[in-house]
């Protein structure tokens, strides 16, 4: 093709691309990465074809300000994920500390007492839970039944894996989605399964379990169930939104609180995940001592409380 011909056929994606990073718009940004490889496609084409300097010279020039453009861009989302991680997660949840505290109340309450109430009364158990369920749970963690020392396929950790993903995240969600209905949805879940975690543990506790049971939990326990609390936080404040939307519409109520809790569903969706890898690669492992899963797993709770409360105090833009 001639050089001609070929500029006339390109033209118009080399300006639209000039203009966009001439532009400090971003209304049409999302159309930069497609026009940086199309203009990438055609400084090939144009040493491939030896056209003249001056054009393989401003191509050049248009690639090298596009990929500058991307790379900023790359870098920014970087840093503002840092700064989420470092300091604004923490500060949201000091932010909104009063729903925090009640979604703690609301899981740990009904949790502590069915856990009393099952370790003392075997029987309280199948109020909560089918027959085949807690038979099924017993198996699970009965030391009789496991093999010592069997250790699970590296392929099937990574299929659990997925599965802890699917099945936490599925939990959160539920719970914070549920605040909608003016927060009675995240009340029902995080009561819901306090009763069943406390009742299961007091369960397996009273059976003689507590060497399988809770040197399994306590690992992954330390993002888990924290994570469930903050997304039962993140409902409440939905829930109160509408409930009481003070000087504001509450369409405009709702939208101000979810600011706030989409954060902390981000921060709540990543402690799970975290979860889901320790549940499935480490806390199921059979080869390490409970000795050093109790002290690992401490060391996990230390520093999930250090920095929720100290995560961000530094920073000039939050607590």
């Amino acid at each position: 093709m001639r050089q001609q011909a070929f500029e006339d056929q390109c033209r118009e994606h080399w300006r639209q691309l000039d203009q966009l990073l001439t532009s400090k718009s971003t209304e049409d940004v999302g159309k930069l990465p497609s026009l940086y490889r199309q203009v990438c496609h055609d400084l090939a084409l144009a040493k491939q074809r030896r056209y003249t300097p001056g054009l393989v010279d401003y191509l050049n020039q248009l690639v090298m300000r596009g990929h500058h453009r991307l790379y900023q861009k790359t870098v920014h989302y970087r840093n503002k994920w840092m700064h989420f991680l470092m300091a604004e997660f923490g500060q949201v949840l000091r932010r909104n500390a009063n729903y925090v505290y009640l979604s703690m109340a609301l899981f740990l309450l009904p949790g502590i007492i069915l856990w009393s109430w099952c370790f003392f009364d075997g029987e309280i158990i199948y109020s909560t839970m089918s027959y085949g369920q807690v038979q099924e749970m017993e198996n699970m963690y009965d030391p009789e039944a496991r093999a010592a020392g069997d250790e699970r396929e590296s392929d099937t950790d990574l299929m659990m894996f997925g599965f802890y993903i699917k099945h936490n995240i599925g939990i959160g969600f539920r719970t914070f989605a549920g605040g909608i209905f003016f927060g009675l949805g995240s009340i029902f879940f995080l009561i819901y399964n306090g009763i069943i975690l406390g009742g299961v543990a007091g369960h397996l506790t009273q059976l003689g379990f507590s060497q399988t049971f809770y040197p399994f939990v306590i690992g992954h326990g330390a993002f888990e169930l924290t994570a469930i609390m903050f997304s039962g936080a993140a409902g409440l404040k939905l829930g109160f939104s509408i409930i009481s939307p003070g000087q504001y519409r509450r369409v405009t109520a709702l939208k101000l609180a979810a600011k706030d809790a989409i954060k902390i569903m981000y921060g709540a969706v990543i402690m799970l995940v975290i979860a889901a890898f320790i549940e499935a690669f480490w806390s199921s492992s059979t080869l390490v001592p409970s000795e050093v899963k109790y002290g690992v797993g401490t060391l996990f709770w230390l520093f999930v409380i250090t920095y929720c409360l100290l995560s961000g105090r530094n920073s000039h833009h939050g607590p």
